[in-house]
């Protein structure tokens, strides 16, 4: 016969159970830091405006090709050298921000807005991207509040168009932009 031993008890106790709690804790807490997730979503939306920069950029060049090389009128007719806010087809009621309080990149005055919808109608972009952030507002006082989308567009003397976005979140890039 075999005799049942007394006081031999299976499991875990306590303490280690804590123990291994705690451990499982300490990781977790590394982890979190090490992957920062609030750098990771900067990044990531600094991302978006890079690629709806790109998006932007290529409608216009695709336009500009399409048309023998004349640039859509709402771009021919924007002041060269002029930084302009990208509009989405709004009626502006109260003009552009020029204050850079809501963007960081100098929009050169009030009436400067270029309005990017007829690369939407004839069909180079499926609409006007927005900043992952939303849309950029302002208000110049007269109580209208416009809206903008977070790009801006500027063309030099010789033609070269740059896009910019307003504003980037992650210390690494001071300015998201691209030209041709």
């Amino acid at each position: 016969m075999i005799e049942k031993q007394r006081g031999t008890q299976q499991g875990f106790t306590l303490v280690e159970l804590l123990v291994v709690i705690a451990i499982i804790g300490v990781l977790v807490a590394i982890i979190f830091v090490a992957l920062d997730p609030s750098t990771r979503f900067q990044q990531a939306r600094d991302a978006v405006r890079q690629n709806d920069v790109q998006e932007i950029l290529s409608a216009v060049k695709l336009d500009q090709v399409d048309n023998n090389g004349t640039y859509l009128t709402a771009i021919a007719d924007a002041t060269a050298t002029e930084v302009t806010m990208i509009v989405n087809g709004a009626t502006m009621t109260s003009g552009c921000d020029d204050n850079n309080s809501a963007c960081d990149t100098n929009v050169t005055g009030d009436t400067s807005c270029v309005n990017l919808a007829g690369l939407v109608s004839e069909g180079y972009l499926h609409e006007i991207p927005v900043s992952p952030t939303g849309s950029v507002t302002w208000d110049d006082g007269s109580g209208a509040t416009d809206e903008g989308t977070g790009y801006t567009l500027s063309r030099s003397a010789t033609g070269i168009i740059t896009i910019r976005a307003c504003e980037s979140e992650y210390s690494g890039n001071s300015e998201i932009d691209a030209a041709r």
